[in-house]
């Protein structure tokens, strides 16, 4: 990562324009063209650096919910847990852990009581217990990388 790119990492932290050129108007300030910021981005994204570019929604504010969740997958049936896990719409994304608790993954959907439901059914067919561990407070902590 050079020091192009941590501009581009720290300025899109801030804010995405909303307009017909976004992309276009994130270069100009940068003193990049379009097609140099789009393809500094992919390259972000396919090398790891960032593992999405895009939105982040408030679920809450919009009436929906979010949760951590974790379950004790046992180590030999880690995949087919992980399949089933993943093939719930509602999971956001979920990794492994070095904990007793083996695998976390993140829930969200657009009411509180499906959070609920999801977790009764993800124990349903793995056959383990679930652990909800919902938000208390939120932080945000901002990354800015130097120059």
């Amino acid at each position: 990562m050079d020091e192009i790119d941590r501009r581009i990492i720290n300025a899109l932290q801030v804010g995405f324009p909303i307009c017909d050129a976004p992309y276009q108007r994130v270069a100009g300030q940068l003193g990049l063209t379009e097609p140099a910021l789009l393809e500094r981005l992919q390259a972000l994204l396919d090398n790891g650096t960032l593992s999405r570019f895009g939105p982040l929604y408030h679920a809450e504010l919009m009436g929906g919910a979010l949760t951590l969740a974790a379950v004790k997958a046992p180590p030999e049936h880690f995949d087919e847990v992980t399949d089933i896990i993943n093939a719930f719409p509602e999971v956001a994304h979920n990794y492994a852990r070095n904990h007793a608790l083996t695998m976390w993954f993140v829930i969200a959907t657009e009411t509180p009581e499906q959070i609920r439901q999801t977790l009764s059914a993800i124990e349903q067919q793995t056959g383990l217990t679930v652990y909800n561990m919902p938000k208390i407070n939120e932080y945000f902590v901002g990354l800015k990388l130097e120059a």
